[in-house]
């Protein structure tokens, strides 16, 4: 069912088989932000995963706290990849309460894509605002 020859597996490959990311690139630029701990600690991609270990995983707006129960360096459907950790109670309680929390009040920071508007979008915005008053 779930492959467990190995004693240990990269994380960026771990990640990647239990469907946290959709790529190994993605997996390894999440772990250089910092959004990855291992046991407590910040990593690297390369460092290896051993059955027993705990991660905190942050993706988007949710941060899971799984440990991990078997290994697997193969990517297979998402049935086999829930298999491969097991989340805390706490993590699950926690996302619940965010996923309650953005469903009756959105976040009004979520709604701004790039940041401050550029020089153009900032003629834009004039441009507009002048012929919104003209109108008036």
């Amino acid at each position: 069912m779930v492959e467990q020859s190995k004693e240990a597996v990269r994380l960026d490959k771990w990640l990647w088989a239990a469907r946290f990311f959709k790529t190994r690139s993605i997996c390894q630029h999440e772990i250089e932000l910092g959004r990855v701990y291992l046991n407590g600690q910040r990593c690297k991609a390369s460092r290896t995963v051993k059955q027993g270990d705990r991660l905190r995983i942050e993706r988007a707006e949710e941060i899971w706290t799984v440990r991990v129960v078997a290994l697997s360096e193969v990517r297979r459907g998402a049935a086999r990849a829930q298999l491969l950790y097991v989340e805390t109670r706490e993590s699950q309680q926690k996302r619940e309460a965010q996923r309650l929390l953005r469903k009756f009040a959105n976040e009004p920071a979520q709604s701004i894509d790039k940041g401050r508007p550029t020089k153009r979008d900032g003629r834009t915005l004039r441009r507009v605002k002048e012929s919104w008053s003209a109108w008036e």
